[in-house]
């Protein structure tokens, strides 16, 4: 009987210690003063950060495809992969800048659609994917330009010029496509002439220069 009432008493003493212990944080009260993105600004940054996502969704697609035993391209799955998760990497710096600028006080999963649906998911030779690879860039590409632009003048109640932001995209984005877009075309340029010469051991011998590196 005497356990009993110490069994009840203990259980008793731990739902009122609970209780006791529950942890009801307020809302943190920050100030807004700081916080001067113009609108029309953060909402091409979520555009963008959507656009980037898709793009590494597509080059995902793309290293899978080269990927299958019946392809067995290891270099332009490699290759792909790396473009895949570098435009990832993009989405995520630019989720970065939006907290570092205050814009994501609440839950982001709304800048993060569900169904990401690639157009594309079969290439009929190496030409043809390194081709809608730089097409994918060149989209991109007028897409920050695009973002960079109404930063520059959101017309809206603010109506500044975000110089940093600006600069941020010129800078770091911009540079990156650039060159990337140019090495994509050089890649296009030599297979296209492999393949003219030598045909699919064109392609297999280009395969086994990208694997290394090259």
């Amino acid at each position: 009987m005497k356990s009993v009432v110490l069994a009840t008493v203990f259980l008793t003493c731990v739902v009122f210690a609970s209780a006791q212990l529950q942890c009801a944080q307020k809302k943190p009260n920050i100030p807004t003063d700081w916080i001067d993105m113009a609108s029309p600004c953060v909402k091409k940054m979520r555009g963008q950060i959507q656009e980037e996502l898709k793009a590494s969704m597509q080059y995902l697609a793309m290293g899978a495809y080269f990927s299958r035993d019946t392809v067995n391209r290891p270099g332009f799955a490699k290759m792909f992969f790396q473009s895949a998760s570098e435009e990832r990497d993009h989405a995520i710096k630019l989720i970065s800048y939006l907290l570092m600028r205050g814009e994501l006080t609440r839950d982001i999963s709304h800048m993060i659609k569900k169904n990401l649906v690639v157009p594309k998911t079969e290439w009929a030779t190496g030409v043809e994917a390194l081709k809608d690879a730089l097409n994918l860039e060149a989209t991109v590409t007028k897409k920050i330009r695009d973002v960079i632009k109404t930063c520059e003048d959101p017309k809206d109640s603010s109506n500044f010029n975000d110089y940093h932001l600006v600069d941020y995209l010129t800078g770091d984005f911009l540079e990156e496509q650039y060159h990337g877009q140019k090495e994509i075309a050089s890649k296009i340029s030599n297979l296209d002439k492999l393949m003219d010469k030598h045909g699919a051991l064109g392609e297999f011998l280009f395969d086994k220069k990208i694997s290394g590196g090259e």
